[in-house]
């Protein structure tokens, strides 16, 4: 017998088990009235008081709170996905009913089970040990001589072999049955899927606050310590003044990354706020990032940067992130190239468009570009916008468009350094 076998076996014992308090109530109570004596040694009696006690058990499981512990039983004893159950009380008239049809089968398929277990292995004992004989008193007559008598043994195997045939059989029974009486109901299913999606979008996010600022600051820390060593190992003069300016925006940058690390962190750990808050907004953070851009060996050319104080917190915050990662990409593939940011603001949207000379080998998922840029593709999604990435006319090109509703903002003149 394998191992999933007894686990249902053992299943349908503990439904006849359940059963009992019925079985002994209808026993003692209804059929007393109808003047039997022992239901036990009547087998009329005793399928009739079967036959009642289930309809009983069907009112009592209607109960809401009656499907968890069966859904826990089924979990651990069937084998049943975690999946194809059910979590909570029943709410609704369908899945009380089917609630009370699985208490039906099983506290019914198990009584059988659990009454044949008790029955039929002592009874294939007498049959299969010919020393071993029943009294005088003994409802059993058995065969002491003879043909008969060799034949007993077979017969006792054989009962235990139909045992487990049977116990076998309605453990499937249950198994098949599990998924269809205790499983969710399309209402749940569809609660599950919605609570599924936003545990999927917390951590999409999550990895994007994640690999958006850590990683653009982790990048411009590596270009501005090279730098730095460099400049440091030449002559001293303005090669030293310009490593002590590396020096203090390696500093500002880190220092600035560990407080939006650790808002990340505090979201893991359920006591932080939106890891989206940690973000400064595109008006607020954009100077200090061209600062450190620059500082790092990218020549930035701004134009069109939006005023203060304009745009939506959720939509200035998102810009910032995808400007961000435009120029930690720029930093990661062509640290030396120029690079154009050009931010553009209509009535009904916002415009943010990077773009830098054609590397010799573009940014891609072979070199570690492609993570960064679906970030931006997701940022871009979530409020209802669009991302491109890919070469034109020479240049390595990134451009998102990204809805709005506020009024438009005049664009300033050109920044250059």
């Amino acid at each position: 017998m394998t191992a999933k076998a007894a686990r249902r076996w053992l299943h349908l014992v503990v439904g006849g088990a359940l059963l009992m308090p019925y079985f002994l109530f209808v026993g003692t109570v209804v059929l007393a009235l109808l003047g039997v004596p022992d239901f036990f040694t009547d087998p009329p009696a005793l399928v009739l008081t079967f036959a009642l006690a289930l309809p009983l058990v069907a009112v009592t499981a209607l109960v809401p709170a009656a499907r968890p512990p069966a859904v826990a039983l089924a979990r651990g004893l069937t084998g049943a996905a975690p999946d194809a159950l059910a979590d909570g009380p029943a709410r609704g008239r369908v899945d009380r009913s089917r609630t009370a049809c699985w208490y039906v089968l099983h506290l019914g398929l198990g009584g059988v089970v659990a009454g044949a277990t008790l029955a039929v292995p002592p009874f294939a004992v007498l049959l299969a040990l010919p020393v071993v004989r029943p009294g005088p008193r003994s409802p059993y007559t058995l065969p002491t001589a003879g043909p008969a008598l060799y034949l007993t043994p077979i017969a006792g195997l054989a009962l235990l072999a139909a045992l487990a045939g049977v116990a076998a059989g309605a453990g499937a029974v249950l198994a098949r049955a599990a998924p269809v009486l205790l499983g969710p109901s399309p209402r749940e299913r569809l609660e599950r899927a919605e609570r599924r999606a936003a545990e999927l979008a917390v951590r999409n996010r999550l990895a994007r606050e994640v690999h958006d600022s850590v990683g653009h600051a982790l990048s411009a820390i590596a270009l501005q310590a090279t730098a730095a060593r460099r400049l440091l190992d030449g002559p001293a003069g303005g090669g030293r003044a310009f490593a002590g300016e590396a020096l203090s925006a390696i500093e500002e940058t880190a220092r600035r990354t560990v407080g939006e690390l650790d808002a990340v962190l505090g979201v893991l750990r359920e006591s932080g706020p939106d890891p989206g808050t940690a973000a400064p907004g595109l008006a607020e953070g954009l100077p200090a990032l061209l600062d450190r851009t620059r500082a790092a060996g990218c020549r930035v050319t701004v134009r069109g940067a939006p005023l203060p104080g304009v745009l939506p917190p959720p939509l200035d915050r998102e810009a910032y992130r995808i400007v961000q990662e435009g120029l930690a990409n720029a930093l990661k593939h062509a640290p030396g190239a120029p690079v154009l940011l050009r931010l553009e603001r209509t009535a009904s949207r916002l415009s943010v468009r990077l773009a830098q000379p054609l590397p010799p080998a573009p940014p891609g998922p072979s070199d570690g570009g492609g993570r960064g840029l679906a970030g931006v593709a997701e940022r871009a999604r979530l409020l209802g916008g669009s991302a491109m990435a890919g070469p034109c006319e020479g240049d390595w090109v990134l451009e998102v468009t990204l809805p709005t509703g506020a009024a438009p903002v005049p664009r300033t003149g050109e920044e250059t350094r």
